[in-house]
């Protein structure tokens, strides 16, 4: 049966429990330990994928079409574990099926309440299909005292008296300030978060203590006392120069071992930390640097772009570079006193991500277009593919008005919605006026990819499978047309009938993709077309 890690967090929000999470799975598994992460989050929305950016930042994708939090993608980066549906949840997806089966009559007459309908429910989700593994990572969005996890609280102190203690055990991650003015690291707010999480019958074994400075072991021994853990048991964790130094951190301050003496397992095997090692290797004495351009729509906020700032860097790690990147706000190449040569002439490499939405497109357009005209290694990304097919439909294939369907009524709709797609379910459809909320083209896919294409040579084969999420496609009618401008449909969906990778034989470096390349790259196995990408701009940076 495995074993449970509840993850909890205090004080204040943003302290990584996510990269806490995938860190000490990534040692455990280092150990030779089968492990999983979850993620439970207590907001109302049934996923994030109507959420804006701005919100909740990235809408992370899982093979199976799940929608999730970007925490998942720090789990998938550092164990190599694909994540799917089952391993996240919000409030709002439990009160959604309670409710469902509540209409339905499952209950049986019976009133429905917190308890214990609600936290059967999230306590099934966390015992669902574990049969095969060590270990079980659940980490708890937000923070103790919140109103909204007090249902996921009380679901996790009834796991934990339902397996015992010899199962299941509780991990808080808090914070520990240091204050300036005295000079002094402060112990008050995590001797309140704790007590605040004993309040709502949930001790903690280990607390993992987020800080500035190095945690003295009186400071230790004293948070070890009136938090009723062992001094061994209180976990500094510094700042790191990268998150990929974090496990190999943790391990040097014994979390790793911790966890394991909670359990009462003795004698485990240390873990093998050659990939750690190599990884910080490669970030640590690189060989050269390049600059790449991101010209996109939500660049105010990085986060919204987790998935590919950490694939460039996988990119660079590939090519022992460090990978600088410039985020450029589209609606800057919109205004016509903007100097777009001024602004994308220093980069190695151009990359035009996804999103939604006309703002920002003609910006993006440009860029699209500075790339192919000087060029300079351009990578575009779903909604970038789909710009660097308008542009090219423009400007070498000579259909002026090109546009897409997603931006309003067009005469020449290169881009239009996707109205129905082959899975291997059966025929999916979708109309312009259905729900929003989970009716893109989600989750992974295959292509196929022509023999004598560049991309068919950075993969290393002809048949793909990638991550999708998008509600609009390049029109398939349009494929003649821009093949004789230069731009090749080189990669389509089994069919024939969808583009999912478009690429310019006549230029050093340019490709779109229709998918999500960011969502599968991992430090230890960079995504090819990421490391492809980077080592063209490593050309680039030689020419300029």
């Amino acid at each position: 049966m495995a074993r449970y890690i509840f993850i909890t967090g205090g004080v204040v929000s943003s302290l990584g429990k996510g990269l806490m999470a995938a860190s000490l799975a990534a040692l455990l598994q280092a150990r030779g330990y089968r492990v999983r992460i979850r993620k439970f989050d207590p907001y109302l929305n049934v996923d994030p994928g109507t959420m804006s950016p701005y919100q909740h930042g990235e809408v992370y994708v899982t093979d199976d079409g799940a929608e999730t939090d970007l925490d998942l993608g720090h789990y998938e980066r550092f164990t190599g574990v694909s994540a799917r549906q089952a391993d996240n949840v919000t409030q709002g997806r439990i009160y959604q099926t309670i409710i469902t089966k509540e209409r339905r009559g499952d209950y049986l007459g019976a009133t429905v309440q917190v308890i214990p309908h609600v936290t059967d429910e999230i306590k099934a989700f966390a015992m669902a299909d574990t049969d095969d593994l060590d270990f079980v990572l659940c980490e708890i969005g937000g923070t103790v005292g919140d109103i909204e996890s007090l249902p996921f609280m009380e679901a996790i102190r009834q796991l934990h008296n339902d397996l015992g203690r010899a199962q299941s055990i509780f991990v808080h991650v808090t914070l520990v300030p240091y204050i300036a003015a005295a000079g002094e690291l402060k112990t008050k707010p995590t001797q309140h978060s704790v007590r605040e999480l004993t309040s709502l019958g949930i001790q903690p074994n280990i607390l993992l203590c987020r800080c500035e400075q190095p945690l003295p072991e009186s400071e230790r021994r004293k948070i070890a006392l009136f938090c009723n853990v062992r001094p061994e048991a209180v976990i500094p964790a510094l700042d790191a120069s990268t998150i990929y130094a974090v496990p190999q951190q943790y391990h040097a301050e014994g979390l790793d071992d911790e966890v394991l003496h909670a359990f009462g397992i003795e004698g485990a095997p240390q873990p093998t930390m050659d990939r750690w090692i190599d990884i910080m290797d490669r970030h640590s004495n690189p060989e050269g640097e390049v600059t790449i351009g991101v010209v996109g729509k939500y660049v105010g906020l990085p986060d919204a772009y987790k998935s590919l700032h950490e694939a460039l860097v996988h990119g660079g790690l590939a090519n022992r570079v460090k990978v600088r990147l410039q985020w450029i706000d589209a609606e800057l190449f919109e205004q016509a006193d903007n100097d777009i040569a001024a602004e994308l002439e220093p980069m190695h490499g151009i990359l035009v991500p996804g999103g939604f939405g006309v703002r920002g497109s003609e910006g993006k357009i440009a860029a699209v277009r500075f790339a192919r005209e000087r060029n300079v290694p351009f990578l575009g990304i779903c909604l970038g593919m789909q710009m660097a097919c308008i542009e090219g439909a423009r400007n070498t294939a000579g259909i002026t008005d090109a546009s897409t369907t997603e931006f309003g009524a067009t005469s020449e709709p290169v881009v239009g919605l996707i109205t129905e797609w082959a899975t291997k379910d059966g025929t999916q459809q979708r109309s312009a006026d259905g729900d929003l909320g989970g009716t893109m083209r989600l989750g992974a896919y295959p292509a196929h990819l022509s023999a004598n294409s560049k991309v068919a040579s950075i993969y290393g084969a002809q048949d793909i499978s990638e991550r999708h999420r998008h509600r609009y496609e390049v029109n398939i009618g349009y494929q003649e047309a821009l093949e004789k401008g230069g731009l090749i449909f080189s990669g389509l969906s089994p069919d024939g009938r969808l583009p999912e990778i478009v690429e310019r034989p006549d230029h050093p470096w340019f490709i779109g993709v229709q998918f999500h390349p960011e969502l599968k790259s991992k430090p230890f196995d960079p995504h090819p077309l990421f490391a492809s990408f980077i080592e063209a701009a490593v050309k680039q940076s030689r020419l300029v």
